[in-house]
This record gives C-alpha cells, structure tokens and sequence, in this order.
C-alpha cells in the first residue's frame, strides 16, 4: 500500500472535515501530482482537488473551489484536504491518488496510478 487515506466520518451541514493521505513506501518527492477524488453511490468517480511536486500549485473542481482546501506537509509525508462548509451532496466515498510522471494537473482518476484505500466521509444532520 503506497497511499493511505483517513480522516472521514459523519458531519452535520455546515460543518468541516480534514483528509489526510500519507505517503508509506516513498516520500511524497517521488509523485508529481497527488490528487484527492470522490465517489457517492451511482456515480462515477469525481476529482476534487490536486497539488504538484514542482511547485505545490493546485488545482480544484468547480464543485469544491472555496470550500475545499489541498496542502502537503512534506516533512510528515502527507497530503491533506481541508474540507469546509460541508453539504450533503459531498456525502461519498474519498479517496487520495498519486502519479510519479504526470505532466500536468488532472481530475481524470484513469491518469493515476496509485490509489489509497477510501475513507467515508458522511455529510448529515
């Protein structure tokens, strides 16, 4: 396992929520991007946010720009996903992604690589 997602649970509307997405076998050096995506129940999977090795610049879906927040902390190895104003809707399964030799951002989960395990993430009063 090279990535490994936590951090979800159950939050009422409104509320926030940090992801963390700790890199295991190699530091985060090795992977030019690490993303973070979504999958609710009969949807396809969606990507949220992205970050780069280069220069840490971000990316974000439309649907989370201004709520949802990427970082990296390279001296823990891990990327986070800070998560605000939390609406049902964002009720899905998150997980994090990474890819060693991506040119560029992507919200496309098939141009990545190396995936974590999904951590549940439960947006209800």
């Amino acid at each position: 396992v090279q990535l490994q997602a936590s951090g979800g649970g159950l939050v009422q509307p409104g509320g926030s929520l940090r992801l963390s997405c700790r890199a295991s076998r190699f530091t985060l050096d090795y992977y030019a991007y690490v993303a973070w995506f979504r999958q609710a129940p009969g949807k396809e999977r969606e990507g949220l946010a992205s970050i780069s090795r280069k220069d840490g610049s971000t990316d974000y879906a439309d649907s989370v720009k201004g709520r949802f927040t990427i970082s990296r902390d390279n001296a823990k190895n891990t990327v986070y996903l800070q998560m605000n104003s939390l609406k049902p809707d964002d009720t899905a399964v998150y997980y994090c992604a990474a890819d060693p030799f991506l040119g560029a951002s992507s919200m496309n989960p098939f141009v990545y690589d190396y995936w974590g395990q999904g951590t549940q993430v439960t947006v209800s009063s």
